[in-house]
């Protein structure tokens, strides 16, 4: 575990970038002395690195300040309702090696068998030295799994599965676990773009939509880390129905196998994406406007600056889907309420099992939600 104060200067280096010591002192607060002494003890630790110095400037040439990759390593297993992941990264965040696997429905035999194997490859990529520096394994996946049903798979068997526990007999690493789409948000938070506004609500397309929430800059995952549950959120009609049975991939694929248009394809595949022109057509609009309707229904909450909306979609559908969403949201204001800004998400398809190696990353390396950073 980390001193706050080293925290702290890591977690400015990660947002902003290489950096000289002075403007890590001017905008954290600290004294120069005090960057000067925990950039020394970083650097010897084999997190941070400098770069060339910088001449041609008024004052003494600076010399910027940045993460060294391969500082430490962080390892993320996504378990979806249709495939599972397991990604190494890096410091920066940057994938190193990646395993995927695609089934019907997932068992935990089948999820363990995967990952003993894709561990093994993970770590095997690594030196001794590097190895020495996996900081610990993320594992994302739906919380409740077994309560909807998944191309007619029997899911019973996660409701007493521990696979934090089983993971804990195949590798010696610290271990975290996240609801897969709170994960995702996650992902967005920690290696995102950074011009984020403090707080945010995140719906993420996968098989099934769900969410997160970010308030004062901190992923809030609630009491029983399932807060942000957007896929259950009930939509209003003369049926009853929530925004999972609408905006799902899950949805998309059912209407495609009604019109006989097979596929097997992961949807992070842009070749899954292959379809009737009108059948996608009609999930888009229903989407957009169920997604409208549940963003309608949280700013009545909480007063969102902005929302964000990400998935396993190609980059040109995720932008059809923000801008069909807006314009759902412009044809029924809600007097009262200020609409929140809407953006696209700039993680994609990877983001969940991003989020579940940023996990480890935020335990042992970045600041918690009272960290002040000036500016």
């Amino acid at each position: 575990m980390r001193a706050h104060n080293e925290r702290l200067v890591l977690s400015f280096v990660r947002r902003s970038g290489p950096t000289s010591k002075a403007e890590i002192a001017r905008l954290t607060g600290l004294s120069a002395q005090t960057v000067s002494v925990i950039m020394r003890a970083l650097e010897a630790d084999g997190l941070l690195k400098k770069g060339a110095r910088v001449r041609g400037r008024v004052g003494q040439p600076s010399v910027p300040i940045s993460l060294n990759p391969g500082g430490a390593f962080f390892l993320g297993l996504k378990i979806g309702r249709r495939s599972v992941e397991l990604i190494l990264t890096d410091f920066e965040g940057q994938v190193t090696h990646h395993s995927r696997e695609v089934y019907q429905h997932p068992t935990p035999a089948a999820v363990m068998g995967f990952a003993t194997l894709a561990l093994q490859n993970s770590l095997a990529s690594l030196t001794a030295d590097q190895q020495a520096r996996v900081a610990g394994l993320g594992i994302a996946l739906p919380f409740g799994m077994w309560e909807w049903e998944v191309a007619s798979g029997d899911l019973s068997a996660w409701r007493d599965f521990d696979i934090a526990a089983a993971l804990a007999e195949v590798v010696d690493l610290p271990i975290y676990i996240c609801n897969d789409a709170s994960a995702a948000c996650g992902a967005e938070l920690v290696f995102g773009t950074q011009d984020k506004p403090r707080d945010f609500l995140y719906f993420y397309i996968g098989y099934f939509v769900g969410g997160g929430l970010v308030l004062d800059s901190k992923l809030y995952t609630g009491k029983t880390g399932n807060a942000g549950a957007l896929g259950s959120m009930p939509l209003a009609g003369d049926a009853p129905r929530q925004l999972v049975d609408v905006a799902s991939l899950a949805t998309l694929e059912a209407a495609l196998q009604q019109a006989g248009e097979t596929r097997r394809a992961s949807w992070s595949d842009p070749a899954a994406w292959v379809m009737s022109e009108h059948i996608l057509e009609r999930w888009l609009d229903s989407a957009a406007d169920a997604l409208a309707q549940a963003i309608r229904m949280t700013a009545c909450l909480i007063d969102f600056d902005t929302v964000m909306i990400d998935g396993s979609l190609p980059v040109k559908v995720r932008a059809d889907i923000v801008a069909r969403c807006r314009r759902h949201l412009a044809a029924q204001p809600l007097p009262g309420v200020t609409l929140p800004e809407l953006r696209e998400g700039t993680v994609g398809s990877d983001a969940r099992a991003l989020g579940a190696a940023s996990l480890p990353l935020s335990d042992r390396f970045l600041v918690d939600r009272d960290a002040f950073l000036k500016g």
